[in-house]
Parts: C-alpha cells; sequence; structure tokens
C-alpha cells in the first residue's frame, strides 16, 4: 500500500485522511483474497457482493456510501497506474442516504451587490486602501468564481492568464484542478493589482513570493473571515465562504447543466454537484443523491 499512499500525498490528502482511506483499501483487499478476487479484476456485479458483505455487518448506509466513496479514491489510483482500464464502482450511490443542507442562499443579484457595495475610495490611511482594494478582489472570486479559502490561498501569479480573461485553480484534497472566465472588471483590477498594488504591499512586508495575495496562509484567513464580517454588514443574510460558494454553484444550476456545473465547481463526483439542485424556486433545503437501486 506504499505507492497508494505516495499517490494520495500527491493528490494532497491530509494525514489522517491518507490513513484512514489506506485502511480501508486494504481492508477491500483482505475481502478480495477471501473472495477469490483481486482489485484490478473485481467486476461491477462481484462488488455488490461486497456491499452486501458490509450490510451483513450491521454498518450503516452512512457508513457504507463513506467505504464506497474511498474506495472510488482506490480504483481511479488503480487506473492512473494502469492496474486497471475502468472503474467499476464509479457510478454506484447507496439509496436511502439523504443530506441537508441549511445554507439561505443568495440569489446572483445579491452577489454582486456584496462585490459593488465593498468599500475602496473612502479610506484616508494609504496602506488600508491598498489592501480594501485586494479584498475586493477577493470578494469578486468568491462571489463570482466560487472559490473556498483553501483555493485563494494556493493562488499564485502564474495561475493568472489575465489576457485570455480566465483564472487557474489548482486541485486540492476533494477537487479537480479547473480554468475559470473573469469578468471584464475582474480583469481590469487583477491589472492593476499585480502590477501596483501587490507590489506596493510586498514592500510593506518585506517579503518575496508567488503567491497572488500577500500575506497569505493563516493571515489570509483572517483577512478572509474580516472580508466575511464586512459583507455581513452590506447584507445580513451572509453568514460564511461555505455558503457564498453554495449559493454560487445553486445560481449556476439555474444557467447550465449539472456536468457544466459539476466541471465549474471543481467537483470530483456529480454526486457533490446534485447537492446543490433546488426543491423549490425559494430557498435550498434538502439534497437526495442519486440513489443507486441496492437498498
Amino acid at each position: 500500500m506504499n505507492d497508494y499512499r505516495s499517490y494520495l500525498q500527491k493528490e494532497s490528502y491530509g494525514l489522517t485522511t491518507i490513513e484512514s482511506y489506506t485502511k480501508g483499501a486494504e481492508n477491500f483487499v483482505k475481502w478480495c483474497k477471501r473472495n477469490h478476487t483481486t482489485p484490478d479484476l473485481i467486476d461491477y456485479k462481484t462488488f455488490l457482493k461486497y456491499i452486501k458483505y458490509l450490510q451483513r455487518k450491521n454498518t450503516t448506509k452512512k457508513t457504507i456510501k463513506h467505504k464506497i466513496g474511498t474506495l472510488k479514491i482506490y480504483f481511479k489510483y488503480l487506473l492512473s497506474e494502469n492496474y486497471r482500464i475502468d472503474n467499476p464502482i464509479e457510478n454506484i450511490n447507496i439509496k436511502g442516504v439523504k443530506r441537508t443542507i441549511n445554507y439561505n442562499v443568495l440569489e446572483a443579484d445579491e452577489l454582486e451587490d456584496l462585490y459593488y457595495s465593498y468599500e475602496t475610495e473612502n479610506i484616508k490611511d494609504s496602506y488600508h486602501k491598498l489592501t480594501a482594494k485586494r479584498n475586493k478582489i477577493i470578494v469578486g472570486l468568491l462571489v463570482y468564481q466560487g472559490l473556498n479559502t483553501s483555493e485563494l490561498i494556493k493562488l499564485e501569479i502564474q495561475d493568472l492568464q489575465l489576457y485570455k480573461g480566465k483564472i487557474y485553480i489548482k486541485s486540492g484534497a476533494r477537487s479537480n484542478a479547473r480554468t475559470l472566465e473573469l469578468k471584464s472588471w475582474q480583469v481590469i483590477e487583477l491589472l492593476e493589482y499585480v502590477k501596483e498594488i501587490r507590489e506596493e504591499i510586498k514592500l510593506k512586508w518585506n517579503m518575496e513570493n508567488e503567491r497572488l495575495f500577500i500575506p497569505n496562509n493563516a493571515r489570509l484567513g483572517n483577512t478572509i473571515q474580516f472580508i466575511l464580517k464586512k459583507l455581513k454588514k452590506i447584507n445580513h443574510k451572509v453568514n460564511n465562504g461555505n455558503q457564498i460558494r453554495a449559493s454560487v454553484i445553486t445560481n449556476w444550476l439555474k444557467q447550465y447543466n449539472l456536468r457544466q456545473v459539476q466541471v465549474l465547481a471543481g467537483h470530483r463526483y456529480i454526486s457533490s454537484t446534485e447537492r446543490y439542485l433546488q426543491d423549490d424556486l425559494e430557498s435550498l433545503h434538502e439534497i437526495v443523491n442519486n440513489f443507486h437501486p441496492i437498498s
């Protein structure tokens, strides 16, 4: 399993997750041996027997769903190493597992208002005026591209494709890489930021690195929390960054098909995108997965 551990490390999974996923794969390999098969040969029909095995152990549906999710990663690894040419469990989901999202979704015009209402001009201190302009760019990436904190932290100068009007988002532990379109006004402000504002902030902090936003890491996390407090003053419905991202994805689903939104959001599985489908036109309440006929 050392090669699998290395694969998970390259995919940026945390240590605890790597231990959990590796243990799950080891247990599956042991089951395969007892049932006269191997992970590189097992087919869909035989894998259903593994699910039945888990059910006989009185494993909850939620736990079974989690175990299958971790094994989907293992099969993805087998594919990457050419041990298999297919993923036999890619489309398996367990019937009866429901998930609820309690976010109060913001409409597209409410999201845009957060961006346009973010103050950058009436600020006396020159350095704070610079950071306010930087922060407004971050707001734009939150409300237009639906980025989360970890994605914002990992952004580097080289990820900007400003003359194409695009930005590249790296893959994460739970997300795929993707290239997203920028609004024209974002491009203009990013050009000013890279050429002027960022350079002045670098001088202030006496640092040199390729991160897009300076200062970075834990400090940027604190900065984003500061930004969210400002946004809550603009619209009292704002709760947190996850709510804004959920709102962006929900609004995308009104414009694009499921697969397109999966790519835009960077979701590894279509079931992640399906969680954001609305039950009605007013709010996002209960999200139900595509059910596999296993009960």
